[in-house]
C-alpha cells in the first residue's frame, strides 16, 4: 500500500466461536481488486492460535456434531443452502472484486450453495436416521449363524483442516464442508489469501445465519504456518493447491508418524479430444469448439478443470485453430465485470498475472505457437463503459498455442493457470489415448464424439488416468454439464499428478471423514450396535400385529408368522393368464422338466411374492400408510402345485423421518414351504406414521 492509499481493513478470523480481528499495527498482505489494483482487504501476518482452535474443534464441535444424527446434520445443511440462497447477491458484489463475472461468481457461489443441497438431500435419502453408518451386508463367520461380522463406519474424532486455492473461496469451501459436516466432523478453513476477503464474507453469512451448531465451522483468514503439527491420526486434511505444497504436506510427519489422513487435488492439464467422426460443421464439432473457448475464458481459466490439452486429429487443427477464433471474437470481450457487456474479467491478482504470462512463454520456449491471441496488455472495458488499457489490472487476452509436435514436453508438463490451451494432432485412436495420458494423470478429459466404437476405445484408454471422464455428442450437448463443473454427485479428483485424491461423488465423500470397521459378534450383539436386525438375533412375535403399531411403539425384530396356503395349478394356470406371464416353466409340463432348475412345470415369482403379501397384510386402516417397494429378492427354491407356502416378516430397521410426520421400515421377508426350504426372500419397504391416528380415532 503506497501513503496516497486509503488503509484497509484487516480480514477477521473465526476461531473459538467468535470474530478475531487481527492488530491493527501489525504487517499485512494488502489485496487489490483484480480489475482495478484498488485495495479491498489486508491479510494480516499475525499467527493464529492453531492449537487452540484445533482443540476448539475437538471438544466443542465433537460434542455438539455428535448429538445429531445424519438426517439432522442434512436439515441443517437444506437450511443453511436456503439462507446463503437468499443472501447471494451480497456475495455476488463481494465477488466481483475477484475479477469474475457474474457467471463467474454463479459458478462458485451457486456452486457452492448447491452442493450444500445436495448433501442436505443424500443425508435423507440414502443415509439413516442415526449416527454409525452401516456398510455393505453382512457376513456370516460360523456354520449355524451364531457369529458374524457386519463393516461399519463411524466418524473420525478430531477435525477437518482444509487449505484451499485462490480460485473458489466458496465453492472450494463448501464442497470440502458438507461432506465433512454430514459425517459428523468440524471444519478449519483456510482460503488462499488472494480471494479470502470472500471467504470471509461467505462465513459471516453462515455465522449470521445461526444455523450451525457451535464448533462446527471456524476460519483462519491469516497464516497457518505449522498447522500439521497439531494434527494427529483423529484429523483429515484436504488440500487444493500445488503439487509441490501437496507433496510437502505428504512428507510430513504428521501423515507419516501420526497418522494424518490427507486427501490433496493439485496440477491437472485436463484433455479435450475430438473423435475422427466429429467433422467441422458436425454437431459434435461446434460443442467441442463451444467447450473449449467455455473453459479458456470462464474464471478466465482459472479452474482446476479447464481444458489445457486439445487433442484433434492432425487433419483438423486448421479447422479447430480457426473455428476457436471465430468464437473467442464473437463472444468474449474482456473487461471489468461491473460493465454489462462483459463476459470474461481478469485473473485473480497481478501476481497471478505474471505468472501465466511467465508459463505461456515457457509453453512458446518449448514449441509452442501462439495461434490465436497475444501476449500484450489487452484493452478492456471498464466500468464506466470506456474501452482502454488496465495498467492496475489482472488482465490477459485468451491465448490458444499449436504445438507442431505433439509429444512436446512442455505441453504436457506446463500448466498455464488461466485463458491458456494448446493444441495438438493425433494420428489414430491409440494415439490420442497416448497423448491424453502423457499429461500423467487429471482430473477430467471430455471426447466429443457419436460414434459408439470411437467412444469405447477412447474412454476404455484414458479412463485409468483420470477421475472423470465427459462423453460430448449432439444428444446431451445442451443438458451437459460441462467439462469443467465438478458435481456433488460424482467424484471430484484424479489421480496422479492430480494428486490422487478424492473430494465429493456423494456419500463416498462423507465417508471419507469416517473410519471403516469391522465388528464381529453375535447376531444378537450386531443388531444392537447397528439397528439392523440380522437373521439369528432375537425376534418376537405376539398378540398385536406389526402392521398394527405406529413408528413410535414399533421394534426391531417384532414379527409376524403366517399360517401356510397350498399353491394350486389353477392358482398358476390363473396367474398366468391374468398377467399374460405365460413363460413355459408356467405353462408347458415337459418344456419345464426338461429345464435344468425347474423339477416340472411351477409357480411364478411374482405369484408367491402376491400370496405373501396376503398372507402377511393387515388390511384395516393404521400406522403403516404404503408400501413404497422390495428391494433385493431372490427366488431360491421353485414350487410346484401342491406346495405349501408361508411367510416371516420381521422388522428389520426403522428409519423415523426427521421432519416428516411418518418414517421407513425396513422389514426382512422370508418364504418357505412345507420342508421348511427358503422359497425367496427379500425386503419389504413401508411408509409408517409416528402415531397412530386411527386409534385415537377408534
Amino acid at each position: 500500500m503506497t501513503a496516497t492509499e486509503t488503509p484497509v481493513r484487516p480480514l477477521d478470523s473465526y476461531i473459538l466461536g467468535s470474530w478475531r480481528r487481527p492488530a491493527s499495527d501489525g504487517e499485512a498482505q494488502v489485496v487489490r481488486d483484480a480489475s482495478t489494483g484498488e485495495p479491498i482487504a489486508a491479510v494480516a501476518w499475525e499467527e493464529i492460535d492453531l492449537r487452540a482452535a484445533v482443540d476448539y474443534g475437538r471438544r466443542v464441535g465433537q460434542d455438539t456434531l455428535g448429538e445429531l444424527t445424519f438426517h439432522q446434520r442434512a436439515l441443517l445443511l437444506k437450511q443453511l443452502a436456503q439462507y446463503l440462497t437468499g443472501v447471494k447477491e451480497e456475495l455476488y458484489e463481494v465477488s466481483l472484486r475477484t475479477g469474475g463475472t457474474r457467471r463467474d461468481a454463479m459458478v462458485d457461489i451457486d456452486g457452492g450453495i448447491g452442493v450444500l443441497f445436495t448433501y442436505g438431500s443424500k443425508g435423507r435419502r440414502e443415509l439413516p436416521n442415526a449416527r454409525l453408518l452401516v456398510d455393505g451386508p453382512p457376513e456370516s463367520l460360523s456354520r449355524d449363524g451364531s457369529f458374524g461380522g457386519q463393516h461399519v463406519r463411524v466418524r473420525r474424532q478430531g477435525v477437518a483442516f482444509q487449505v484451499n486455492a485462490f480460485n473458489f473461496p466458496v465453492w472450494g469451501m463448501l464442497e470440502k464442508f458438507a461432506p465433512a459436516f454430514l459425517a459428523g466432523v468440524p471444519t478449519i478453513v483456510k482460503p488462499a489469501s488472494s480471494t479470502a476477503y470472500l471467504a470471509e464474507a461467505a462465513v459471516r453469512a453462515i455465522v449470521d445465519s445461526g444455523i450451525l451448531p457451535e464448533g462446527s465451522l471456524q476460519l483462519v483468514s491469516g497464516p497457518a504456518r505449522g498447522f500439521m503439527d497439531f494434527l494427529d491420526v483423529r484429523d483429515a486434511v484436504s488440500f487444493t493447491g500445488s503439487a509441490s505444497t501437496a507433496r510437502l504436506l505428504a512428507a510430513h510427519d504428521g501423515v507419516l508418524r501420526r497418522g494424518v489422513l490427507l486427501t490433496t487435488e493439485t496440477d491437472s492439464l485436463n484433455a479435450a479430444i475430438l473423435g475422427p467422426d466429429a467433422e467441422p460443421g458436425s454437431p459434435e464439432f461446434d460443442a467441442f469448439v463451444a467447450s473449449v473457448v467455455t473453459e479458456m475464458t470462464v474464471k478466465a481459466g482459472q479452474k482446476c478443470t479447464a481444458i489445457r490439452r486439445v487433442i484433434v486429429p492432425a487433419d483438423r487443427q486448421d479447422a479447430l485453430i480457426d473455428a476457436v477464433r471465430e468464437r473467442v471474437a464473437k463472444r468474449v470481450v474482456i473487461g471489468d465485470p461491473r460493465a454489462d457487456n462483459v463476459t470474461m474479467g481478469a485473473l485473480a491478482s497481478v501476481s497471478q498475472k505474471e505468472e501465466v504470462l511467465r508459463s505461456i512463454r515457457e509453453l512458446v520456449a518449448g514449441g509452442g505457437e501462439i495461434v490465436v491471441g497475444d501476449l500484450a496488455e489487452p484493452e478492456v472495458v471498464h466500468a464506466d463503459g470506456t474501452v482502454a488499457i488496465a495498467p492496475g489490472g489482472a488482465f490477459v487476452a485468451p491465448v490458444l498455442l499449436r504445438f507442431a509436435d505433439p509429444d512436446a514436453r512442455a505441453v504436457h508438463d506446463i500448466e498455464a493457470f488461466g485463458p491458456v490451451a494448446s493444441v495438438v494432432g493425433y494420428r489414430d485412436l491409440d494415439d490420442a489415448v497416448r497423448l491424453a495420458n502423457l499429461g500423467g494423470g487429471s482430473l477430467v478429459a471430455t471426447v466429443a464424439s457419436a460414434d459408439p466404437d470411437v467412444v469405447r476405445h477412447l474412454v476404455v484408454g484414458i479412463a485409468p488416468m483420470h477421475g472423470r471422464v465427459l462423453v460430448l455428442d449432439r444428444d446431451d450437448a445442451r443438458s451437459s454439464t460441462g467439462h469443467g463443473s465438478p458435481v456433488p454427485h460424482l467424484v471430484h479428483g484424479g489421480p496422479g499428478r492430480a494428486g490422487g485424491g478424492e473430494e465429493l461423488g456423494g456419500v463416498r465423500a462423507v465417508e471419507h471423514y469416517m473410519q471403516r470397521t469391522a465388528i464381529q459378534g453375535t447376531p444378537k450383539t450386531l443388531t444392537g450396535l447397528t439397528g439392523r436386525w440380522r437373521a439369528g438375533a432375537p425376534s418376537q412375535t405376539g398378540s398385536v400385529h406389526p402392521f398394527r403399531k405406529s413408528l413410535s411403539a414399533l421394534r426391531i425384530g417384532d414379527a409376524v408368522e403366517s399360517e401356510a396356503r397350498v399353491v394350486t395349478l389353477d392358482d398358476i394356470a390363473h396367474f398366468a393368464d391374468f398377467t399374460g406371464d405365460t413363460f413355459y416353466a408356467h405353462t408347458d409340463e415337459d418344456a419345464a422338466a426338461a429345464n435344468p432348475f425347474f423339477p416340472g412345470r411351477v409357480a411364478h415369482g411374482y405369484l408367491l411374492v402376491s400370496f405373501a403379501a396376503g398372507l402377511f397384510v393387515d388390511p384395516a386402516p393404521g400406522p403403516v400408510l404404503a408400501n413404497y417397494g422390495l428391494e433385493n429378492l431372490r427366488f431360491l427354491t421353485p414350487v410346484v402345485p401342491g406346495d405349501a407356502i408361508r411367510v416371516r416378516l420381521t422388522a428389520a430397521e426403522i428409519t423415523p423421518r426427521e421432519n416428516e410426520e411418518y418414517g421407513e421400515v425396513r422389514w426382512d421377508a422370508v418364504l418357505t414351504n412345507q420342508r421348511d426350504e427358503v422359497v425367496a426372500t427379500y425386503d419389504v419397504l413401508t411408509l409408517v406414521a409416528k402415531e397412530d391416528r386411527t386409534a385415537d380415532e377408534t
